[in-house]
């Protein structure tokens, strides 16, 4: 319930602040005393789009507060859902700034305005007689015939199913379509996969390729000059080996004079040593150094193909052709698996499909049942409210089509006049019936459901006599577990309220503001008065309006 609302700065409001009770509160006052800048004001606070020329004094800021009390609304998952600090005082507020600029807050932190008509639609409902369109909408009719079924539980989990099911569709989908164009790629792909498979690739092979074929091409120079480097080795009489051998052999006799000839002794030593390494190595390599043009032959074709399938491939090593190798051999293995994979989609596709016909066959059994005391109890409403004749045919067939509420297609047909033919509320329904129509879907639902916060908006026009009485009494039995407001001309109405709020004009220094202030028992008699028998008050009306008080 909102529980107070101050306005700053906005059309002929300068500084308003007003709290409100529970209950049935009631908002008259002279046409043109500014209800509708009122109803403008607390639009905002719901998330209507802000008008700089709503600002009264355009060089100062506009604001409009609003504070509700949601203890009971269960609001504390969607506040969560949008971000919003969960406080069960909620206090909103709409800024309009000199520049034009708006800004919304909710517990002092900023929000956009799709959020907060989220939130507003929870907390307010506000009701004018050109909103009745919305009875005439499939959706709200079900969403009436849903919360006498206690549909609540199982639309939620048909919609979770639903979700799934539209996710596997998007699924499938893809691929059906990853299907057309990998069978156009299919061949391309085996063709490239067997190529790269048959080269038989290993990491680093090119490498080892290309040192191999430099030996092999080059075998003849290469065994000239090892035997070169042989013969320099081992001459008898001048080669490196036997001039080390002198040496070492000199430096050894002198070894025993000196430390530093012994150095220069070990120091040979080692060199004779390294250079008869040398010798064996230069030997072996002259027995392993054959000439094989077979394998020159088969590391040229080898090179010639690595080389082939990096140009083709875009690749700068052969660790890049394998990782292609990978993906070619996963889009050939889906490709040929695909069938199978499609195939376990559609079972799943269907699946999900029995799960939703058992939902949603649930849901039509539940309408279905509740409709007899839906149309029972809105034509006794109607009765009471000068429509003895209206009659509603309801009716819920579940078709073939998954709705965002089930499967059902409604039939909700209406007959104002006896004998009269039945057919669709806004054709049969003029504007002041479709408006007791909604008063009475509304005190209906008050019976199966939370219902936010509602403000009636001259709902009574066109009434007057008994029927608004008896509209009085409905939104006061609503009030019983709800805020109500109504906003009315009809003295009958007005004396229903718990509360009494009097919209009204003054000047204040030759400049027009609107108010709103709450009315006393005594202030409540005079204005009641001036509703019945004018401006001057009469000793009748002044009666009439204490006897509609008590």
């Amino acid at each position: 319930m909102i529980t107070s609302l101050s306005i700053k700065n906005y059309a002929l409001i300068d500084n308003l602040h007003v709290n409100f009770n529970n209950g049935l509160s009631i908002i008259t006052g002279e046409t043109g005393a500014g209800k509708s800048i009122l109803l403008g004001g607390l639009s905002l606070i719901l998330g209507k789009r802000a008008d700089l020329n709503s600002v009264k004094n355009d060089t100062k800021k506009c604001i409009i507060e609003a504070v509700f009390n949601i203890s009971s609304y269960n609001l504390e998952a969607f506040f969560k859902a949008e971000n919003f600090d969960f406080d069960t005082q909620t206090i909103i507020r709409r800024e309009i700034l000199p520049s034009g600029k708006s800004r919304a807050f909710v517990n002092d932190s900023p929000v956009n305005l799709t959020s907060l008509q989220l939130l507003g639609e929870r907390l307010i409902d506000i009701h004018s007689q050109h909103q009745t369109i919305q009875l005439t909408s499939n959706t709200f009719q079900f969403k009436v015939i849903d919360a006498l079924a206690k549909n609540e539980d199982v639309l939620q989990n048909y919609k979770l199913e639903l979700k799934a099911y539209k996710n596997l569709h998007k699924e499938y989908n893809i691929l059906i379509q990853f299907q057309a164009e990998a069978i156009k790629e299919q061949d391309y792909n085996a063709f490239l996969l067997n190529e790269l498979q048959e080269a038989n690739l290993i990491a680093g092979e090119a490498e080892i390729l290309e040192a191999e074929y430099e030996t092999l091409n080059n075998i003849e120079g290469i065994q000239e000059k090892l035997a070169e480097a042989h013969q320099l080795l081992s001459d008898e009489q001048v080669g490196i080996m036997a001039a080390l051998t002198t040496l070492k052999n000199t430096f050894q006799k002198l070894s025993g004079l000196s430390s530093k000839y012994e150095e220069l002794f070990n120091r040979s030593q080692s060199s004779l040593i390294e250079m008869d390494d040398l010798f064996n190595e230069v030997d072996e390599m002259q027995d392993a150094l054959n000439p094989n043009p077979k394998r020159l032959d088969i590391v040229d074709a080898k090179l010639k193909t690595i080389h082939s399938l990096l140009q083709k491939h875009k690749a700068s090593n052969i660790l890049e052709l394998l990782t292609i190798l990978k993906s070619l051999e996963e889009k050939v293995l889906v490709t040929e698996n695909l069938d199978e994979t499609i195939q376990k989609k559609v079972l799943e596709i269907k699946s999900k499909e029995g799960v939703l016909n058992q939902l949603a066959s649930k849901i039509n059994k539940k309408r279905v049942k509740v409709i007899p005391n839906l149309k029972k109890q809105l034509e006794t409403i109607l009765i009471d409210l000068g429509m003895p004749n209206a009659q509603f045919n309801i009716d819920v067939l579940e078709g073939d089509t998954y709705n965002s509420n089930g499967k059902d297609e409604l039939s909700f047909l209406f007959s104002a006049n006896k004998g009269g033919n039945f057919s669709e509320l806004k054709k049969a329904a003029s504007g002041g019936e479709l408006s007791r129509i909604m008063l009475a879907i509304k005190s209906v639902l008050t019976k199966y459901m939370q219902l936010p916060t509602i403000m009636f908006d001259e709902i009574d026009t066109g009434v007057s006599g008994e029927i608004s009485n008896k509209m009085g009494d409905i939104m006061l039995q609503m009030s019983k577990t709800m805020q109500v407001f109504s906003i009315t001309h009809l003295p009958q109405v007005a004396a229903k309220g718990h509360s009494h709020y009097k919209v009204y004009k003054e000047d204040v220094n030759n400049i027009t503001q609107t108010n709103l202030i709450e009315l006393k028992h005594d202030e409540r008699i005079v204005e009641i008065a001036q509703m019945l028998g004018g401006s001057e008050l009469s000793t009748s009306a002044v009666a009439h309006a204490k006897e509609l008080l008590s």
